[in-house]
């Protein structure tokens, strides 16, 4: 269904994900408010689109329940992407991450309810499946959490559907799977794997991969987790919604397949890539062993259509850091 000219909040729009969002919306017409406070997101994730003027920034923390109602004022959708992702960070400093994500996301529930925002579509997270050990990962059978992070993402979903059955808003959670693409950011302590690998690779220095690299992930590009927002926003199918979705390609490669797939397509850009060696440390707490999403809700309630493989993404997304990143 096309979507009329509407009025989007993304939360945590400087970030990753949210960045991407908001260049996305931005390109169908739509108006876009972000409201991030840079603790993790980058300025120059928005630069592209400062001057457009259906973009709006607010700097304010969903930590702050009037900072939330401001940024929800005359908004139609919600898109909650801000959070403090990492399982080790959340495993450090675990007050901080429950602090943010859970007492933000509730901040963010009770702003958008007092807004009347028609619906608000937030980012859950495959964390959630805990020490569930079945194959591939289904909605409805989840495990005990493996860190304070999971935690809290658990938590999200519990408080999203109280929200819907007692004050009628209308919630959708997308639990992402190791999302992956172009603006994320290879620094820090708690950088995803995939861009500090690519960053490591193009310096020619070795990666460490934790354990033996035979952990398994469903790696998500980016754009099919833009493609899960969309069609959670715009769902007219009342089965989908007040419910949660795995956001993911539906496949598998493990640790060792990853830095196979990146030293090959780095190569192209420079052979000496091929040579450079990798290392292994030990494994990492609150790791899940294996993560595949079945997609099968998703593509029945949704019409959900993943475009991007592992190895699609990461042609698209390499090409997009060898410009930007060295």
């Amino acid at each position: 269904m096309k979507l009329e000219v509407k009025s989007i909040l993304i939360t945590g729009g400087a970030g990753f994900i949210g960045s991407n969002l908001c260049e996305y919306f931005l390109s169908k017409g739509h108006q876009v408010t972000c409201l991030d406070n840079f603790a993790t997101g980058h300025r120059h994730n928005l630069k592209d689109f400062m001057e457009n003027p259906n973009f709006r920034l607010m700097e304010g923390d969903i930590r702050d329940l009037s900072d939330c109602h401001k940024a929800v004022q005359g908004v139609d959708y919600v898109l909650h992407q801000a959070a403090l992702g990492s399982v080790p960070r959340s495993i450090k400093d675990p007050v901080t991450t429950n602090d943010v994500n859970v007492s933000g996301f509730l901040n963010m529930l009770v702003a958008a309810r007092d807004a009347k925002v028609k619906r608000f579509v937030y980012a859950a997270s495959s964390s959630t499946y805990g020490d569930s050990q079945g194959l591939p990962k289904v909605e409805d059978v989840i495990g005990k959490p493996l860190s304070p992070y999971a935690i809290t993402k658990y938590v999200n979903e519990l408080y999203a559907d109280i929200f819907s059955r007692t004050y009628g808003l209308e919630t959708i959670g997308l639990r992402y799977f190791n999302v992956f693409g172009r603006k994320q950011d290879p620094k820090g302590a708690y950088a995803a794997v995939i861009p500090k690998f690519v960053m490591q690779l193009m310096q020619l220095e070795s990666p460490v991969i934790n354990g033996d690299g035979n952990y398994s992930r469903d790696f998500t590009y980016i754009d099919n987790v833009i493609q899960m927002n969309e069609l959670a926003m715009t769902t007219q199918n009342p089965a989908a919604v007040n419910t949660v979705f795995n956001t993911a390609y539906g496949d598998r490669n493990t640790l060792n397949n990853l830095v196979d797939y990146l030293k090959e397509f780095l190569s192209a850009y420079n052979p000496k890539i091929a040579d450079v060696a990798i290392d292994h440390g030990p494994n990492r707490a609150g790791d899940i062993p294996h993560s595949l999403a079945s997609i099968d809700k998703a593509k029945t309630l949704l019409g959900y259509d993943p475009k991007f493989s592992l190895q699609q993404g990461l042609k698209e997304a390499i090409d997009w850091y060898w410009e930007n990143l060295r």
